[in-house]
C-alpha cells in the first residue's frame, strides 16, 4: 500500500484497544526509504483524556487504569512538524523545529511498527507507543527520555501493551549507534525541509475511529492491553 503525494494521512496511536491520539498528516514522499508525513502547526488532534480533564502523564499508571475517558479535540500548537516511518524497524523518528522554523532535533519514538489502512475516503497507519524514547541532537549527542514512565507501566504488565522490555530497548539501542555515526535519518536528509502551502484542516475526517488495524503479538492476534 503506498501513499500519494499531498494525501491526508491520519497517525494513530492506539493504547490496547484504545485510540489515545489521532494526527491528521500530510504525505511527503512515499518510497524505498519509507512514508515522510507533514503536521501542520494548528491542525486539530484528538486526544483521549480522562473525564476529569488530566491526561494520562498527568497521574500515575495504576491510576490511569482505573477511570473513566473520553476523547476530546485539541490542536497541535507546537511548530509544523515532520514524522518519519521507516519501511522496518519499530519506531518513528519526529523532526521538532523551532518558533522560527530552523531544525532543532530528532527525536525517536519507539512504537510498534505503523500498519497502514485506506479506507479510499480516508488512509492512515496505527502505531503502538513503547513510551520509551530517544532525543538525538545536531551533534549527534543523545538522551533516553521517559525511561520512569517506561518502568512504571512494565510493572503493570495486565494493563501495559508492551510485551518486551528488552526488544524496545534493542530498538533504541540500535538507533543510538545510528544517531552517533550521523546515519540515515540522522544524516542531516530533511533538516531544511519546507512544506507546500496546505491549508491547515479545521476538523478531523469522519472514519477517524475505525477499528485498529489488528496485528500479532508472539502468536496472539488482535489488541493488547485494556
Amino acid at each position: 500500500m503506498t501513499f500519494s503525494p499531498g494525501r491526508l494521512v491520519l497517525y494513530r496511536n492506539i493504547d490496547g484497544d484504545r485510540l489515545a491520539c489521532v494526527r491528521p498528516c500530510r504525505v511527503i514522499s512515499d518510497d524505498e526509504r519509507g512514508l515522510l508525513l507533514w503536521l501542520a502547526q494548528g491542525s486539530p488532534v484528538l486526544a483521549e483524556q480522562a473525564v476529569d480533564g488530566r491526561g494520562i502523564r498527568d497521574m500515575p499508571f495504576a491510576e490511569w487504569i482505573t477511570l473513566a475517558k473520553e476523547t476530546v479535540t485539541t490542536s497541535w500548537q507546537g511548530p509544523g512538524l515532520l514524522k518519519f516511518i521507516p519501511p522496518t524497524g519499530d519506531h518513528s523518528v519526529w523532526f521538532f523545529r523551532d518558533e522560527q522554523g530552523n531544525f532543532k532535533n530528532w527525536y525517536v519514538n519507539l512504537e510498534y511498527g505503523a500498519l497502514r489502512w485506506d479506507d479510499g475516503h480516508l488512509a492512515g497507519v496505527d502505531v503502538i507507543d513503547q513510551d520509551l524514547d530517544v532525543v538525538a541532537y545536531p551533534d549527534h549527542s543523545w538522551e533516553f527520555k521517559d525511561e520512569d514512565e517506561f518502568s512504571e507501566r512494565l510493572s503493570i504488565p495486565d494493563h501495559y501493551w508492551v510485551r518486551d522490555e528488552a526488544t524496545v530497548r534493542a530498538e533504541g539501542d540500535r538507533l543510538v549507534r545510528l544517531i552517533e555515526a550521523g546515519a540515515f535519518p540522522f544524516d542531516g536528509t530533511w533538516t531544511d525541509f519546507q512544506p507546500e502551502p496546505w491549508p491547515v484542516l479545521t476538523t478531523i475526517p469522519d472514519g477517524w475511529d475505525r477499528p485498529p488495524v489488528p496485528r500479532r503479538f508472539f502468536g496472539v492476534s488482535g489488541p493488547i492491553g485494556s
